[in-house]
């Protein structure tokens, strides 16, 4: 069964063409950049342009910032705790690569 509003978007993307608003639009008459997930296309490009990452790259980036700081810290207390998060990180992150 069609989308209830199919025949109004139709009609409107008709309408469209005859006034010429998709003339001269930019990359007209050539082919479509290559692309590896077509299915999420629209999301990714959402994504990309709004700055989100996937999870496991926002874990591991954590993960490398905690790394460098431990290099630096002295206090026993402080690397303990620095270790402590670094092990929820690393289980959060084999969590999120296998979704």
């Amino acid at each position: 069964m069609d989308h209830p509003l199919i025949d109004l978007i139709s009609a409107k993307i008709a309408a469209a063409e005859a006034e010429g608003a998709f003339d001269n639009l930019p990359g007209a008459g050539k082919p479509l950049p290559p692309c590896d997930d077509p299915g999420n296309a629209v999301l990714t490009r959402i994504m990309k342009e709004n700055g989100a990452v996937p999870e496991a790259v926002s874990i591991s980036r954590e993960l490398a910032r905690l790394r460098a700081e431990l290099r630096e810290v002295a206090d026993r207390t402080e690397r303990r705790r620095m270790i402590t998060e670094m092990s929820l990180l690393e289980v959060r992150l084999e969590i999120a690569k296998r979704r």
